[in-house]
C-alpha cells in the first residue's frame, strides 16, 4: 500500500515557491522591476494628455507639441521593450518550472508501489504529469503581470485621477462593493468545477490508452461505435464544465464592466456638468477620463485572476496528492551485494486485499542451480518473483538473499541482483539497441554476443538499420517471438547474478524455442535461476522443481525424484503429454 500525507491547499503557494520558482527568484526580479516600469507608463501618460489639451489644443503652444509628442513617443518605445524583455524571462520561468515538475513527477512516481498503480490508470497519471502542469504552467506569469504590471499601473491611473479630482475619483468606485459577494462565490464555484474537470479529463486519458492499445479487440469483436459512444459521453460531460467554467471565470471582469460603466456615467454627470460651467479645464477632464480608460483593461485582468488562481489551485493540489503519497516498500540501508544468492522462503504469506495468495510457502533455491517453479494458473508463482525484487512484500514472513533479509538491501542494490525475463517483455518506441541496451551502455561485442546468443541477431542483421530499427510503440514493429527475444538479450547483456525466467520462451516456435532455450541454459551456468514454466519440457533438466499449488509447496526435486512419487507433478506432466 502507499502512504500519503493529509493535503494542505493554503500552504499550496509557499510549497510552489520553496520547491521550483526559489531558484529563479533573480530573473524574476527583474521580470517585476520591468514589469513596475511598464505599467508606471499608463500613469504618466494619461497624465500628460493634460498639457496635450491645456496649453496644445486649447491654448495654442505649438512649441510644447514637441516635447509633449517626445515624452508620449519614449513612454511606447519603453512599453515595447519592457513588454519583449519580460515575456522573455517570464516565459523561461514558466517553462523552466514545467519542465522541473513534470520531471519530478515521474520521477516520484516511479518510486510508488503497485498498489498505487492499481488505483490509478496509465491515463489518469498522464494527466496529472502533463495535463495539470500545463494548467498551472503559466499561473505565476500571469500573477507576475499582475502585481507587477496591472496593480503598479491602477495605482498610478488612481493616484492621477485622485490628484486631478478626488471626488470624481469616488464617483467612478461607486458600484465597487458590488463586486464583494460575487467574488466569493464565483471562486468556490469554479474551484469545486475545476476539480471535477480535471477527474474528467483523466478519465479522459484513461479512455484514449485503453482504446488505442486495445486496438486490435476491438476491431475484431466489433466494438467500435460502443467504444466511440463512451468516449463521446466523457468528453461531452468535459465541454459542458469547461463551459461553465468558462462562463463563470468571466463573471468577475463582467461585473467590473458594469461598475466601470457606472463610474463613467458618474465621472460625465459631475465632471462633464463643471467642465461646460468652466470650473474646470477640458484638460482635467481628458487627463482623468483617459485614466478612468487605462484603469479599464488592468481591472478586468485584476479580475480574472480569482478564478485564474481556483484552476491553477486545482491542479496543484492533485500534483502535490502525488508527492504526498509514499511508496510502503522502503529502501534497506545495506549496499554491499549479498555474499552469495542462495534463495530461502520461510513460511510467508500474501493476500491481495481479501484473497489469500500465499500461505504459508517455504522453499529454498541454492546458489548457482536452476529451481523451477510449477503448478497451476493462480498458484502463487509469479508473485514468488514480485517477492523477490520487492515490487511487493509479504504480509508475513522471510525472504533472505545469501541469508540476508531482503528488506535490508537498498532497493537498487537488491534489484541490481537479478536479470529478469517475463513472458511479455515490454518494449518501448525506441530503437532495438536502445531496448536491449537501456542506459547499460555496454560494448560493441558484448552487445552483439547478447544479440547472437538470443538469435536476435536472425532477425535484424537482415534490416538495413539493424539494431538501430525502430521497436514501434510498445513493440509493435516485431512479432511475439522477436519481441521475447529482445527482452532475452536485454537479460543476457544485463548478466546479473541471478536469473528470473517466468515463460521466458513461451512466445516462440519450436526450433526458436530450443536455440533460445540452448542460450538461457548457457547463461544460467554459475548462477542461481528460477524458473516459472507452464512448459514442463522445459523444466526436466532442472536442479530442483518446486510445485506450487494454492500458495504453498506441495512437493519438490528433480523431474526423476517427483515422476517416481507419481503425485502432483506426474499428475501435471500426464495432463500435458498425455502419459510418461
Amino acid at each position: 500500500m502507499t502512504t500519503r500525507r493529509a493535503d494542505r491547499p493554503s500552504g499550496l503557494p509557499g510549497r510552489l515557491w520553496r520547491d521550483y520558482l526559489r531558484p529563479y527568484a533573480p530573473r524574476m526580479g527583474v521580470a517585476m522591476a520591468l514589469m513596475v516600469i511598464e505599467g508606471s507608463t499608463l500613469a504618466i501618460l494619461s497624465w500628460m494628455l493634460k498639457p496635450l489639451f491645456d496649453r496644445v489644443f486649447v491654448g495654442g503652444d505649438s512649441d510644447a507639441i514637441w516635447w509633449v509628442g517626445g515624452i508620449i513617443f519614449g513612454l511606447f518605445v519603453v512599453r515595447a521593450v519592457t513588454l519583449v524583455t519580460t515575456r522573455a524571462l517570464l516565459t523561461s520561468v514558466q517553462q523552466g518550472v514545467a519542465v522541473a515538475l513534470q520531471t519530478d513527477l515521474l520521477r516520484h512516481v516511479l518510486t510508488l508501489d503497485g498498489s498505487f498503480y492499481q488505483a490509478n490508470s496509465p491515463g489518469a497519471l498522464i494527466e496529472r504529469i502533463q495535463g495539470d502542469t500545463q494548467a498551472i504552467q503559466g499561473i505565476w506569469t500571469t500573477f507576475i503581470s499582475g502585481a507587477g504590471r496591472d496593480v503598479i499601473s491602477l495605482i498610478g491611473l488612481f493616484g492621477v485621477a485622485i490628484a486631478i479630482d478626488p471626488l470624481w475619483t469616488l464617483a467612478a468606485l461607486v458600484g465597487a462593493p458590488i463586486l464583494i459577494f460575487p467574488t466569493f462565490f464565483v471562486q468556490r464555484y469554479i474551484r469545486r468545477k475545476t476539480r471535477q474537470t480535471r477527474a474528467e479529463a483523466s478519465r479522459r486519458a484513461t479512455r484514449l490508452d485503453e482504446v488505442l492499445h486495445g486496438i486490435t479487440a476491438i476491431r475484431l469483436n466489433g466494438m467500435e461505435a460502443y467504444q466511440t459512444a463512451r468516449f463521446a459521453r466523457i468528453v461531452e460531460g468535459l465541454r459542458q464544465r469547461e463551459t461553465k467554467i468558462s462562463a463563470m471565470k468571466a463573471m468577475i471582469p463582467a461585473l467590473i464592466d458594469i461598475v466601470t460603466g457606472l463610474g463613467f456615467v458618474g465621472v460625465l454627470a459631475l465632471g462633464g456638468a463643471q467642465v461646460t460651467r468652466g470650473e474646470r479645464s477640458v484638460g482635467d477632464f481628458m487627463s482623468f477620463f483617459t485614466a478612468l480608460s487605462l484603469a479599464f483593461q488592468p481591472l478586468r485582468r485584476l479580475g480574472g485572476l480569482a478564478g485564474a488562481w481556483q484552476v491553477a489551485a486545482t491542479s496543484l493540489e492533485r500534483i502535490y496528492a502525488i508527492f504526498d503519497t509514499h511508496p510502503t516498500i522502503r529502501s534497506g540501508q545495506r549496499r554491499d551485494p549479498p555474499p552469495d544468492t542462495a534463495i530461502r522462503f520461510h513460511d510467508v504469506r500474501l493476500s491481495y486485499g481479501d484473497t489469500p495468495v500465499l500461505r504459508g510457502l517455504t522453499f529454498a533455491a541454492e546458489a548457482g542451480q536452476t529451481t523451477a517453479l510449477v503448478g497451476p494458473s493462480g498458484a502463487g508463482k509469479s508473485t514468488v518473483f514480485n517477492l523477490l525484487t520487492r515490487m511487493v512484500d509479504p504480509d508475513a514472513g522471510q525472504i533472505t538473499l545469501g541469508g540476508v533479509a531482503l528488506d535490508e538491501f537498498d532497493l537498487q542494490v537488491l534489484r541490481d541482483q537479478f536479470s529478469v525475463v517475463t513472458q511479455d517483455s515490454a518494449l518501448f518506441d525506441e530503437t532495438l539497441r536502445e531496448n536491449i541496451d537501456p542506459g547499460i551502455g555496454a560494448e560493441a561485442q558484448a552487445l552483439r554476443r547478447a544479440v547472437v546468443a538470443a538469435h536476435v541477431a536472425d532477425f535484424t542483421d537482415p534490416l538495413p538499420q539493424g539494431l538501430d530499427t525502430a521497436a514501434g510503440p510498445r513493440g509493435s514493429a516485431l512479432s511475439g517471438g522477436q519481441r521475447q527475444r529482445i527482452g532475452i538479450a536485454r537479460a543476457i547483456l544485463r548478466d546479473r547474478p541471478v536469473l528470473l525466467l517466468d515463460e521466458a520462451t513461451s512466445a516462440l516456435d519450436a526450433a526458436s524455442e530450443r536455440l533460445v532455450q540452448a542460450a538461457l541454459t548457457e547463461l544460467s551456468v554459475g548462477r542461481t535461476t528460477l524458473i516459472i514454466a507452464h512448459r514442463l519440457s522445459t523444466v526436466r533438466a532442472a536442479d530442483r522443481i518446486v510445485v506450487i499449488d494454492a500458495g504453498r509447496v506441495v512437493e519438490q526435486g528433480s523431474h526423476d525424484q517427483l515422476m517416481e512419487r507419481d503425485g502432483a507433478y506426474a499428475a501435471l506432466v500426464r495432463l500435458q503429454f498425455g502419459g510418461e
